[in-house]
């Protein structure tokens, strides 16, 4: 979802950006109007992230399971072994990806909880030679998240936060690597953000191709090929967004209830679960499930008809799933709960 503001800008701006009679869309991405875009973007994120200056940032393509490969590539330096958490199915392409490259050691997994919860920090077996410690903050399939950032201690420590990006504040200098898909918080799909300590960049792996080699992109403004340039302009329209909200401690307070709130209703009711334990509950991912699987399609069906959609949970888990990313209002929050109360109702 998108915030209704960022649309409606895009919409104005659709077939002339601020008169240039060109469309974004049209624009050459070396050209100074699209520059400006681009240095805007990435300025505004820059601040509402408050990265140090020694951390540059990518605009790149490819998703972020193409950063399964590229973090490897860029940051074994000379190392063949790299710590992963698996925490999830996003995890588990990760692990695997890299398994392609380096030793992985799966220091931490929450495979025995059937991925419920996350394995407590002073029970992971991390190898102090690894070149980096990689884990996925939030899991959007399974629905489990971290709350708080694990201490690795001097490991460059990697973070998929594609599902969790911008929800809150985080400490950018705890990592070596941020990296996030954009079709969650940040705008359509098609961008991927990469954010990299400078020292972090420079050693690739023999044979690593040009277009994966962080140093490359960062000397070249992530302009070493055309980038995706009109996702990158929603994203620097989403970033102002953010901005003009109060930043991510007002993101972040609103998140939180929203999640609360659905969370207290679902373990308030004998109809409605949810399996994941209440301390590692994502923010961004409800998943839940009904008392009878039988009644599973009529809700889907009554909710599209309530004007509720993409409720239906992963292929692989089942059940139910909300999605409460940033640009979904508390009121979207209220109408699915209020939907679930007369299903109940209805059905129980």
């Amino acid at each position: 979802m998108l915030p209704e503001e960022v649309l409606e800008q895009a919409s104005a701006e659709m077939t002339d950006w601020h008169g240039t009679g060109m469309s974004v869309m049209e624009m050459s991405h070396r050209g100074k109007e699209f520059s400006s875009i681009a240095e805007r973007a990435e300025s505004d994120l820059r601040e509402i992230l408050s990265v140090p200056d020694d951390y540059r940032i990518l605009f790149l393509q490819g998703g972020a399971s193409s950063q399964f490969a590229m973090v490897p590539m860029n940051l074994l330096r000379g190392r063949d072994t790299a710590d992963y958490i698996n925490t999830g199915s996003w995890s588990k392409k990760a692990i695997a990806e890299a398994g392609r490259f380096c030793r992985v050691n799966v220091a931490a997994t929450a495979e025995a909880s059937n991925f419920t919860t996350i394995p407590p920090r002073e029970q992971w077996s991390l190898n102090p030679e690894a070149a980096y410690v990689h884990y996925t903050p939030n899991e959007t399939i399974g629905g489990v998240e971290f709350h708080g950032i694990p201490d690795v201690g001097a490991v460059p420590l990697v973070a998929d936060m594609s599902s969790t990006i911008l929800s809150r504040p985080v400490d950018v200098s705890r990592f070596g690597v941020i990296y996030a898909g954009a079709q969650k918080n940040i705008g359509p799909a098609g961008l991927t953000i990469v954010i990299v300590r400078s020292d972090l960049m420079g050693e690739v792996l023999p044979g690593t191709p040009t277009m994966f080699n962080y140093e490359v992109h960062a000397k070249a403004g992530s302009m070493y090929n055309t980038p995706p340039t009109y996702s990158w302009y929603i994203a620097g329209l989403v970033f102002a967004w953010i901005k003009q909200r109060g930043g991510l401690e007002a993101m972040a307070e609103v998140n939180k209830r929203k999640s609360e709130k659905l969370y207290a209703f679902i373990d308030g009711s004998d109809f409605y679960s949810n399996p994941v334990d209440p301390a590692c509950r994502s923010w961004m991912n409800v998943p839940f499930v009904l008392a009878d699987p039988a009644l599973d399609g009529k809700f889907l069906e009554l909710a599209k008809e309530a004007g509720l959609v993409n409720l239906k949970g992963h292929r692989s888990v089942g059940g139910m799933r909300a999605s409460i990313y940033n640009a979904m209002p508390e009121e979207g929050v209220d109408a699915l709960i209020g939907f679930m109360a007369d299903f109940e109702k209805r059905h129980a």
